[in-house]
């Protein structure tokens, strides 16, 4: 009967998980074609892309299946359920941490293998339309430098070691130590965990300069708008005949069968490029006036602005939550050494009070972690599509609707795989005890204050600092273990989570300053050729 109930309940999960899986792959699917130049498509590449892409949703996607699972092997009132019993229990921490290792197993191979390959294959498939075979081998030659620094984490990840420096303060600790001890002797794969926390510093420094931003421009873009194609337009042809009319200046000065001076041909071929570009930006806000979608979106301005309130409501209470969440690390923690882990809640936030309080509600609290994860993911995107992909000062590509590289869709896919792997984290950060234990709850005996002899039974949350952690009682999700395996990488991200809300407070303060884009934002370029014309009336229409 125990075995019945269980395998049920796999059973709706996994139908679930299967809708799941299907709405990502065709979600994918849009985005990449809607962003992919259809002039240089490659198959390879699109499927790469999409590949990638869904790997980084559904891995996002595992962090409210853990926190579902740990909590619905307990009943509201403490006690385990009939059928999770020890060996059941563990069963389905296994699969959560099976799940865990071959999609983190997976993001590795897309990261240091399978993109790199693609991306230098197609590199060289530009430069030589040669040999394929050639092709190949270039490519791997490549590759094999990424696959060198993947086999060098795993190295060190195995040997590293995990001792934990002594504190005076090493109560926290010594909870600490049960809990990784307990996962280190249930297939830990220490390597692969050091290996992946590798790749979520990378995550964060990505999250810091994309997420951060997304989350400020995204917003505001949506309740400032763009600027009228009409109204474009016509500052556009006044431009076009202020260019001509200098054109016709400086060529009037050879009509005599003189030669024009070294400057007089500079600017005049900078103006022909200029009269160039402003010929396309015509040809593109002509094609934009006549088309039905943004007719549409100017019909749903109004639920733009209502969208665009919401979620920058939305930012400012995760910028509250981690800053709170920050200073409790930093105030009640012990300290650098211990990577600024805390058991217990001292200084609450915003999302922590919120989530015991849909706890109550079924399945409230599921549906909001799993909006914030998809949340910073979307945030991502934005921040990504905004600013481009840049190697520090270097801008390298550019990310416009139809008119993507492929190889500008492949770094973005391996952004994303990076910064879904720091998500996590930050959720942690947000909510904490939230992360470690869901809405898990059990029972605690407390004497009782008008008989001092007799003993009642409470039930408590399983992350009350009011009462002591019993590790038998309280479950700890697979998530949780795999962050704060590595004492110096928790350190590193919680200094990073100062740095991202220092960039938010930027990018707000900038977008704020930012007047409203251009209906056709980055989508005319003085670099682009008149062939690109045609891939954007396509999309338009």
């Amino acid at each position: 009967a125990k075995m019945a109930a269980a395998a049920s309940d796999l059973l709706t999960g996994w139908c679930l998980f299967g809708l799941a899986l299907l709405a990502i792959l065709i979600f994918c699917w849009v985005y990449v074609r809607k962003y992919q130049s259809r002039r240089e498509s490659e198959v390879i590449s699109t499927i790469t892309a999409i590949f990638a892409l869904a790997v980084a949703l559904i891995t996002s996607a595992l962090l409210p299946v853990d926190i579902f699972l740990v909590s619905y092997m307990k009943n509201p009132n403490g006690t385990f359920k009939v059928w999770a019993d020890a060996n059941v229990s563990r069963q389905i921490e296994d699969t959560v941490l099976y799940g865990y290792y071959t999609l983190y197993s997976i993001i590795l191979f897309c990261v240091f293998l399978w993109i790199p390959f693609v991306y230098f294959y197609y590199e060289e498939k530009e430069e030589d339309d040669g040999n394929t075979c050639s092709q190949v081998k270039t490519a791997l030659r490549y590759t094999l430098g990424f696959i060198m620094v993947c086999a060098v984490l795993l190295l060190i990840g195995a040997f590293v070691p995990l001792d934990i420096p002594n504190k005076k303060n090493s109560t926290e600790w010594e909870k600490v130590k049960l809990l990784f001890e307990e996962f280190g002797s249930s297939h830990g794969l220490t390597a692969l965990s050091f290996s992946i926390s590798s790749l979520t510093v990378i995550g964060m420094l990505a999250a810091i300069t994309y997420t951060a931003y997304g989350m400020s421009a995204l917003p505001l873009n949506l309740i400032k708008g763009t600027t009228s194609a009409a109204y474009e337009r016509l500052e556009n042809t006044e431009d076009i005949e202020e260019v001509e009319q200098h054109l016709l200046r400086i060529k009037s000065k050879c009509r005599d069968g003189r030669p024009l001076s070294s400057r007089d041909r500079r600017t005049l071929q900078q103006l022909e490029e200029r009269l160039r570009t402003l010929r396309r930006r015509e040809r593109h806000l002509e094609s934009i006036e006549k088309s039905w979608w943004i007719k549409f979106c100017e019909a749903i301005r109004p639920l733009k602005i209502v969208w665009g309130v919401f979620f920058i409501i939305v930012a400012l209470l995760f910028t509250v939550s981690l800053f709170l969440s920050n200073l409790d690390k930093a105030l009640h923690s012990a300290g650098f050494g211990s990577g600024f882990i805390i058991l217990g809640t001292n200084l609450t936030n915003p999302l922590n009070m919120l989530l015991p309080v849909l706890q109550r509600v079924f399945p409230l609290d599921y549906i909001l972690i799993t909006t914030i994860v998809m949340y910073f993911i979307f945030t991502s995107m934005a921040g990504i599509r905004n600013m481009g992909i840049w190697f520090f000062w270097i801008r390298l590509y550019k990310i416009r609707r139809g008119k993507t590289r492929p190889q500008a869709l492949l770094f973005l896919c391996m952004i994303l795989l990076l910064i879904v792997l720091h998500t996590s984290y930050m959720i942690y950060s947000l909510a904490p005890q939230y992360v470690m234990y869901g809405s898990q709850k059990y029972l605690v005996q407390v004497r009782c204050k008008v008989f001092l002899s007799d003993f009642v039974v409470v039930v408590v949350l399983c992350y009350s600092v009011l009462f002591p952690f019993n590790l038998d009682e309280c479950i700890v999700t697979r998530t949780y273990l795999f962050l704060h395996k590595f004492w110096f990488f928790s350190a590193a991200y919680y200094f990073g989570n100062w740095a991202f809300i220092a960039v938010f407070l930027i990018g707000l303060i900038v977008s704020c300053c930012k007047g409203k884009k251009s209906v056709i934002e980055g989508e005319v370029d003085d670099d682009d050729s008149d062939m690109s014309d045609d891939e954007l009336s396509v999309y338009y229409h």
